[in-house]
């Protein structure tokens, strides 16, 4: 990494690039954001790019997510009308919470199914939430950490959290949550899915268990077993990023069942870019491919939502 003062740390963190970092220390970082190493390992193996009198603690800082940097559309934005809610989840383990955001003018609309990270619903994905709803759809988040007390407000707790999660209960959850969509008073009954990393592998998910999803948008989301690609049923826009051979490795496989099963598809590599590429918060977010990215994905949606 290019030297840097770390005492300029806090300042300039959401101004830098993946360009302003090493590739290994990228990896490095994708390992432990995906908790292939804990926070101690990262520390201890980051500390070879610690230069400039930077220290490994300051290197994870500086790729940590910003959140109030990078907010588009504010929770108070008049165009949108905002709220909490909740839906039962199967097998009569509770409640899953959720962030609900739609257009401020009343009307049944179509409906989007938005799958965070893996660090539940935190900020970003509530505004990722308010951007579609200004795109006239019902957009809803719920958050996978509901049963261990929610999204904690701190990413490292909650990457701690995620680890412990029942994965089998959580994709009923999702699933029961596109079910809820589908039948929501202010919704039309068409439901759409995008996600994000472990979203886009829920969003994946979706499309081999939803008959009638109207359509999903993965981004660098795990693929399902390459024998479930028979079952989609629904239109696919995929995200790669271009450096992220955890993701890209499994694609060749999916993509040769997916035209053998004659699903439709369309799928988009982005040069350069890490994964994560679409979160604003962090620095591996690459501005030009997110925004060509978020307009295929608009796109995507209205032709399918509002066909």
């Amino acid at each position: 990494m290019k030297p840097m003062n770390p005492t300029d740390l806090s300042a300039t963190a959401r101004r830098l690039t993946s360009a302003d970092f090493d590739q290994e220390l990228l990896i490095l970082f994708d390992a432990y954001v995906h908790g292939s190493i804990d926070r101690r390992g990262f520390l201890e193996r980051a500390q070879k790019f610690a230069v400039g009198g930077l220290t490994a603690a300051g290197l994870l800082a500086a790729l940590s997510p910003n959140f109030a940097a990078a907010q588009v559309v504010k929770p108070d934005d008049a165009r949108i009308r905002t709220s909490r809610t909740e839906f039962a989840s199967p097998s009569g383990h509770g409640t899953v919470k959720g962030y609900m955001a739609r257009p401020a003018a009343p009307g049944k609309l179509p409906t989007v199914l938005v799958i965070h990270e893996n660090r539940g619903l935190n900020p970003h994905i509530e505004d990722i939430t308010r951007r579609l709803a200004l795109a006239n759809v019902v957009a809803f988040a719920p958050d996978a950490l509901t049963s261990l007390g929610g999204y904690p407000g701190d990413e490292e707790i909650a990457r701690s959290l995620f680890a412990e999660l029942n994965q089998a209960k959580c994709r009923e959850d999702f699933l029961a949550a596109a079910t809820f969509l589908k039948g929501h008073p202010e919704g039309n009954g068409k439901v759409a899915a995008i996600g994000f990393c472990y979203g886009g592998g829920i969003a994946h998910m979706l499309s081999t268990r939803v008959p009638d999803l109207a359509a999903a948008v993965p981004f660098y989301g795990n693929h399902p077993p390459v024998e479930d690609a028979a079952r989609v049923r629904s239109p696919l826009l995929i995200h790669f990023a271009d450096v992220d051979e955890r993701i890209n490795a499994a694609w060749p496989a999916y993509e040769a069942a997916l035209k053998a099963a004659n699903v439709r598809y369309t799928a988009h590599r982005y040069p350069g870019t890490q994964h994560g590429f679409n979160n604003d918060t962090t620095p591996r977010f690459d501005a030009a491919a997110a925004q060509l990215a978020w307009e295929r994905s608009l796109a995507f949606l209205g032709q399918h939502l509002r066909a």
